[in-house]
């Protein structure tokens, strides 16, 4: 029995909420300084009531930690949308940000964006751009060749849009300061919140709110889109429109969070597949489960980045290897039908 027809939909909410706020909460207190519930606690008292002996306690509280918690929720949750939008979108299991080559698309905006010093507004701009180019390449090419596989032309697609976007990023690479600009780039490539500001939270907040607009109050028209292109148009739906308004969407949310985080790789293509499994298709309880799990997850997993090890490991190798076995059963054991 799945977990939502368990469970009503209020109940499931409200303890998929408590549990963010109790990962958020032990999130807050894994740290190799200040580590523990107790300088939690006490830097709490000393923000309510101004008293406190340890300032260097509430800076690496409140600074530090605070934004990565904020930005691992909205990153994990703006990834896992996008990955179970374009899942849906184009009714294929197999479909996520990353193999579509948005996320690479973002990056080689965001990359140039930091090899030619934009502000971060421009930064983003570029990764959108980025992204939004890549996947409608992907897309217009599996479009020309109707008569193949269309699952197996959207994977070649986008294995050589990838492809081609990483000899451009290679080519930034090759051209960048050797010792400014080529670490940053190469460490930002690998996914991490090390140096994750409350600047960079508020600044990808308002863009991923406006990609998940569309994405919420078309849900159950995106539904009816995974009947299929002609179902849906005899049900009354414009579906080029509604096509280009929830790609827009999801490739703003996922370019946001990249052009602050880097490529994490693997939440858009893995959660949504575990939300399916708990809730079921329906794309209004498909999206909340798969935005709640994917923040639970990358709370979960920057956890795991700066306590694993003595320096903090990069959050895409994380991603990758929890992925990447995870993709390989998907190919060996999903035999079922999509929905």
């Amino acid at each position: 029995m799945r977990i939502g027809t368990a469970l009503t939909g209020r109940s499931a909410a409200l303890i998929g909420v408590a549990g963010l706020v109790l990962l958020a909460l032990v999130s807050m207190m894994v740290g190799k300084y200040g580590g523990g519930p107790k300088p939690l606690f006490e830097a709490v008292r000393q923000l309510v009531t101004g008293e406190g002996t340890d300032p260097l306690l509430a800076t690496v509280l409140w600074n530090v930690r605070l934004p990565r918690v904020m930005a691992a929720l909205i990153v994990g949750a703006g990834l896992a949308a996008a990955g179970a939008t374009y899942q849906g979108l184009f009714r294929n299991p197999l479909v996520s940000p990353d193999l579509l080559g948005v996320s690479v698309g973002a990056s080689l905006g965001a990359v140039l964006g930091i090899f030619l010093s934009l502000p971060l507004l421009a930064i983003q701009l570029a990764a959108f751009v980025g992204g939004l180019v890549a996947v409608l390449a992907v897309t217009g090419i599996g479009a020309l060749v109707r008569e193949r596989d269309p699952v197996l032309t959207l994977v070649l697609a986008g294995i050589a849009i990838q492809a081609l976007i990483g000899a451009g990023i290679s080519l930034i690479k090759v051209l960048a300061d050797p010792y400014d600009q080529l670490p940053a780039i190469t460490y930002w490539l690998l996914g991490s919140m090390t140096a994750i500001t409350r600047f960079d939270v508020l600044s990808i907040l308002p863009a991923v709110v406006i990609g998940l607009v569309p994405l919420v109050l078309l849900r159950w028209r995106m539904n009816v889109m995974t009947l299929g292109e002609e179902e849906a148009q005899t049900l009354g739906i414009d579906t080029l429109r509604t096509r280009i308004v929830l790609i827009a969407g999801a490739t703003l949310v996922t370019a946001a969070t990249v052009s602050v985080t880097g490529i994490i790789g693997w939440i858009g293509l893995v959660i949504p597949h575990i939300a399916r499994m708990l809730v079921g298709p329906d794309f209004r309880r498909l999206l909340p489960a798969a935005m709640m799990l994917g923040a639970a997850y990358l709370l979960v997993v920057d956890m795991l980045a700066r306590s694993i090890a003595a320096i903090e490991v990069p959050l895409g190798i994380l991603t990758a290897v929890v992925g990447a076995p995870f993709f390989l059963w998907l190919l060996i054991a999903g035999k079922r039908g999509w929905s």
